[in-house]
């Protein structure tokens, strides 16, 4: 399960070591986090980090397809997630060590900034190939932080992203040696941590406005 700890200003949350799908109890740590991050005083940011090969695979379908009767429920507890991840009041860095995939992908793309492993490891929207479509706020969450073209090619093919491919396509900020993912997040944090606050979370909210509202089901 997902893991909480502080290194000076810079919270670091380990999100696991397994596919780290979006299964109700992993969202709501996820949360329960959050809830610590945004309570904290002073100067702060966040990083996400996973360990192993994946630094998550998004939806848990497995979960998802045993509970049809909580399938609107569970969807909009993603739509929550996403949408407080773009809007915290705190910079946010990605730590991308493995394979983020589907939902695990726009998880990602909610952080401010993003490093990813050059040399293995995945960003993909493969959800052309499995046939299930976007929601109307996954979609909109992606085409705001992409830049058109590069959405495009994502959303339609399914295009699997290496590291270095991914900063390229400004997927991810930076793409770096394996050991040096972890370390570069927390660098990119330790140079915004004083720009948490109220400001900040009224910037994102203004920013991102549009996509928070179909996220957050007010549109």
């Amino acid at each position: 399960m997902p893991a909480l700890d502080r290194h000076s200003d810079v919270f670091v949350l380990n999100l696991g070591d397994g596919e780290n799908r979006f299964h109700p109890d992993w969202i709501a740590a996820v949360n329960t986090a959050l809830d610590e991050v945004e309570k904290a005083d002073g100067a702060r940011a966040l990083v996400t980090a996973a360990t192993g090969r994946i630094y998550s695979n998004g939806l848990d379908l497995t979960w998802l397809s045993a509970n049809p009767e909580r399938h609107r429920e569970y969807v909009d507890s993603v739509h929550e997630l996403l949408a407080r991840m773009l809007a915290l009041p705190v910079v946010t860095v990605a730590a991308v060590q493995g394979h983020a995939f589907a939902a695990g992908a726009m998880f990602a793309l909610a952080h401010d900034f993003r490093v990813m492993r050059a040399d293995r490891g995945y960003w993909c929207l493969p959800e052309i190939d499995i046939r299930i479509p976007f929601t109307a706020g996954m979609a909109a969450l992606i085409q705001a932080r992409l830049a058109p073209q590069t959405a495009h090619e994502a959303m339609l093919t399914g295009r699997r992203y290496g590291g270095t491919d991914a900063a390229a396509a400004g997927i991810v900020d930076r793409a770096v040696a394996e050991d040096a993912v972890r370390p570069s997040a927390v660098e990119t944090a330790v140079a915004h941590t004083g720009r948490a606050g109220e400001t900040l979370g009224a910037i994102k909210e203004r920013m991102y406005a549009a996509v928070l509202t179909v996220l957050r089901g007010q549109g």
